[in-house]
This record gives C-alpha cells, sequence and structure tokens, in this order.
C-alpha cells in the first residue's frame, strides 16, 4: 500500500469523522469527558493495566456519564447504579450487542465464546443451552460435586498451606472441568488445568487488556500488514493465541464425546446436553463446545479472585473472622460441617459474603456493551456503535452507598434499608455483570464461592504469618492483571481450628 493511499485514506476518516460528529450534534450534546487530540481522540489517555481506576477519575470530574473517542470510535463509561441500571439494565435490547473485534474476533478466534458473541441467533442458542444446565433450579443438583471439591480442597490446603494460590486454582478449575466435562482433574499439574490457565491469561492479560480494543479494531485495515511489517506483531500474538484457545475449545469437549461413546462418562454440561443424538447437529454441536468453554473462563478467575481478597480480609479484619466463626458454631454446631441447607439461618456470614463480592470486586470494568441505535439519555446523546463500560469500581467504592468504601465492613450489609437502596448497594448486580451480558454461569459460581468461604470459616484459624522474630508480616498487596483483580501470593497462616476439625474434613473422605 502507497503512502499516497495511507494519506487518502486517512484523509476520508477525517472528513466522515467530523461530517458525522456535526450531523449528531443535532440531536443532542454528547457526555462530557476529558478533550481530545485532533482526530486522534482520546487514545493517550487509555491505560492497559487498571482503567477503572482512570475511568473512576473520569467520573469525578466529569459526572457518572463519561464519553471518549479513538480515532472516531465513541467509548463511554458508566459509574452509577442509576446509570448502569437504566441503560444496561432497562434498555437491554439495544444496549445488549457486542462489538465485532477484529484483534478477539476475526484474528483471535474469540467470537464465539459468550463474552464476545454479538446479538444475534447464535448468542440466543447458547443463553438457551446455559439456561438448561445452570439456571437457578438445576443448581442443587450440583450441590453434591460442589461439596465434595470443596471439602477436598480444604483437606489439600491444611496439607500445604502455603501454595494456596495454585491450590485455589485448581479447585476453580477442577470445579468447572466436572461439572461442564465431567472430567476429574488428577493434580494441579493437570493437562486441561494448565491448558485453562493458560488461555484465561492470554484473554485477561493478552486479548481483552485495555478493555479489549486494539488499534485494528479502530482501523480494521491493519489486519493486511503482512507479518515482517512495523507494527504488525498483534497479527503474530493473535495467530498464536488463537491456536491455543481453539485446543481449548476442542479437547476438553472431544473427551467429552469419547467418554460417551465409551459408556464411561460422569453426568456434566455437556453429557446432559448431547445424550439425545437426534439433536446433535453440526451447528448444535458448535455452538455448545463454545459454551462449555466460556464458562471455564468466567469462573476461574473469579473463584480465585474472591478467595484470594477474603483471606486478605481476614488478615486485615480479623474481628470478622471471629464474628463469622461464633455464627457457624451457634448455628451449625462443631460436630458437623455447613451445609447449603443452612445458608439461609447465617445472616452474618451472608454479609460477610456481600461485603468480598464489593471489597474484591473481582472485575472492576465490564468488558464493553455495544449500543446497536442512537440513545439520548439525560438529554445526552449517545451515538449508535458507542462501546459502553460498566465501571463497577467506582460503583463498589462510591462513598454515598457503601461509607468508608475501602474498608471490609460486612455490618453494613446487616443494616436495615429501602428496597432501592438495598437493590444499589447489592454486589451481586454489579460483579456478575448487567442486562442481557449478565453472567450465565452466576448461580453456581455464587453457590460455590458461598459453601467454600464458610466451609473455611468453620474449620480453618487464618492470621498473619510471622518472622522469625515471631512478629506478624504484614502481606504484600499487589496486581498483575488487566481485566480481574488479582492478587499476587502474600504470605499468611492458615491452620485447622482443632484436631476435632480436623477429623471433620477427614471423616468426610
Amino acid at each position: 500500500m502507497t503512502t499516497s493511499t495511507w494519506v487518502a485514506g486517512a484523509a476520508l476518516l477525517l472528513v466522515a469523522f467530523a461530517w458525522q460528529r456535526k450531523s449528531r450534534a443535532r440531536a443532542g450534546p454528547l457526555p462530557p469527558g476529558p478533550a481530545p487530540l485532533p482526530f486522534l481522540g482520546n487514545v493517550h489517555q487509555l491505560t492497559g493495566k487498571e482503567l477503572w481506576l482512570v475511568a473512576t477519575q473520569w467520573a469525578k470530574r466529569f459526572g457518572d456519564v463519561v464519553h471518549l473517542h479513538v480515532f472516531g470510535q465513541s467509548l463511554v463509561f458508566l459509574s452509577s447504579p442509576e446509570a448502569t441500571f437504566d441503560l444496561l439494565d432497562k434498555r437491554g435490547a439495544i444496549y445488549g450487542d457486542k462489538p465485532a473485534l477484529v484483534m478477539a474476533g476475526e484474528l483471535c478466534g474469540c467470537n464465539n465464546m459468550v463474552a464476545f458473541t454479538q446479538y444475534n441467533d447464535v448468542f440466543k442458542r447458547q443463553r438457551t443451552l446455559l439456561n438448561q444446565a445452570f439456571g437457578s433450579q438445576v443448581i442443587p443438583s450440583y450441590y453434591p460435586l460442589i461439596q465434595a471439591e470443596t471439602h477436598l480442597f480444604i483437606r489439600r490446603l491444611v496439607a500445604d498451606p502455603s501454595d494456596y494460590i495454585k491450590l485455589t486454582r485448581r479447585y476453580a478449575g477442577g470445579l468447572t472441568l466436572s461439572t461442564v466435562y465431567g472430567y476429574q482433574a488428577t493434580s494441579s499439574n493437570d493437562k486441561f488445568l494448565n491448558l485453562g490457565e493458560e488461555c484465561v491469561d492470554i484473554l485477561s492479560n493478552g486479548i481483552a487488556s485495555g478493555g479489549g480494543i486494539w488499534p485494528v479494531d479502530i482501523i480494521p485495515a491493519l489486519k493486511h500488514l503482512p507479518t515482517w511489517a512495523p507494527g504488525s506483531g498483534f497479527k503474530v500474538k493473535a495467530a498464536a493465541w488463537k491456536a491455543k484457545m481453539e485446543e481449548f475449545i476442542d479437547q476438553p469437549y472431544n473427551f467429552v464425546k469419547n467418554s460417551l461413546k465409551s459408556g464411561e462418562y460422569a453426568p456434566s454440561f455437556c453429557s446432559m446436553l448431547l445424550e439425545d443424538e437426534k439433536s446433535c447437529t453440526p451447528q448444535y454441536e458448535f455452538d455448545l463446545k463454545n459454551t462449555a468453554n466460556s464458562m471455564y473462563s468466567a469462573s476461574m478467575d473469579t473463584t480465585i479472585v474472591m478467595f484470594s481478597h477474603f483471606l486478605l480480609a481476614m488478615l486485615q479484619y480479623p474481628e470478622a473472622l471471629v464474628k463469622a466463626q461464633k455464627e457457624i458454631e451457634s448455628v451449625v454446631g462443631t460436630d458437623k460441617l455447613p451445609t447449603f441447607s443452612d445458608r439461609a439461618s447465617l445472616p452474618y456470614i451472608e454479609a460477610l459474603l456481600n461485603e468480598v463480592y464489593r471489597w474484591a470486586t473481582p472485575v472492576p470494568l465490564s468488558l464493553p456493551h455495544r449500543l446497536m441505535e442512537d440513545d439520548i439519555y439525560r438529554g445526552m446523546l449517545i451515538p449508535k456503535g458507542s462501546l459502553v463500560f460498566g465501571n463497577v469500581w467506582a460503583i463498589t467504592r462510591d462513598e454515598r452507598l457503601f461509607p468508608n468504601a475501602s474498608a471490609f465492613v460486612p455490618e453494613r450489609y446487616l443494616e436495615t434499608v429501602d428496597a432501592a437502596l438495598a437493590r444499589k448497594r447489592d454486589p451481586r448486580n454489579y460483579v456478575f455483570g448487567f442486562g442481557r451480558r449478565r453472567c450465565p454461569g452466576d448461580n453456581l459460581v455464587e453457590s460455590s464461592i458461598w459453601l467454600l468461604i464458610t466451609t473455611v470459616l468453620a474449620t480453618l484459624d487464618i492470621s498473619k504469618a510471622k518472622d522469625d522474630q515471631g512478629s506478624p508480616v504484614e502481606p504484600k498487596v499487589e496486581y498483575n492483571n488487566s481485566i480481574f483483580r488479582l492478587l499476587d501470593r502474600f504470605e499468611c497462616d492458615i491452620r485447622p481450628r482443632s484436631e476435632h476439625a480436623l477429623k471433620l474434613l477427614q471423616d468426610e473422605c
């Protein structure tokens, strides 16, 4: 492509962009936002790491609806319950789409993952499959599996508490592999666990970093760059990432198919939906294997973020640990382990879990929704095609909703408030996504996290590690992930509360 062609193309883009902004100005002003550069827009203000922190500063300066653009592509950040509920929930029919991202979809092969699927027939078929297997009415059928995996995890944790990050990954990944594919991971070095962890890392720190928007998404012609050309490194990355993602889509699914043929298989999401051979058309199997893979990617890091922040909270706020343990002792007793039937009788545990969701904020900035037509909100124009982000971090750190928001205070969820305020303060209305893009596996993840945290509280003591002089070691809090608030490993002391608690765990073998 010649230099003159590039110049002509850039000029046409600039003219088109100017005309578009002028024509839309008649419909209403755009939401406020930081000043853009000519033509380039706000590209210089988008960070690849912890973009939610920058977006929260914009919200403090410009309000809860902020507009930016990158080469004419509108980006809108919603940073309040009112804005997210009004647009992403109530107007979900026009905010339920996903952008056709060239990088994530066409080049990396993620366009059929649930998180990236556009609002079309594929999306609707995927949701139907997920509701069949993970609707709220079906979740109790998974309780025995969740309970078995939870008790096994805690026994492993007692045996090697220093390796809690790897063990939590094995628990979260293993539970999902069992539930979705009927596959039992036999070690922390299991082939599917390793493959899954690698692919989730590619998604979080590669494909979806910086909000998931790459230059080629703004200027699709860049996908035609030869791989030897300057600036084409993204194509080399995409080819490698696509091959790995396809491997993870196909291999566990093929395991299920082979198990069904042999007649030796464990009940699972896939086996249940494959039992009727007449329904197994190529399209059905294509939808199923992509939907199944999406469940793994969605659940693993959420569980790890929640559990690591739970541990951190117990170290920094030991009074919450003591209160929770006392409630479990008074309701459940000390001669058995908690079960799901105890949940309704443990209000402080529920409050503590709510606060872990809020305090951890597993996905602080939602993956973008795409607006399907021009919309007017509070007199402001949000243009068709805008990529709209829910800034969960700003909401869960809003001092008007959560006084002393940086502190871990479960008691805030024991206060009596009206229904409208309770809805705004419920972290589940944010951490699992919004509207028609809400995480379809939220019921399963939420149930497993409740039992995990409750059983740990019932059986283990958690405290700060000690140095050689016996002094407490403060946990070192660091994050290195572009999408999830994944904590790096920190030192802590985890041990059984008593020999009796240890025996209860061992008796569950």
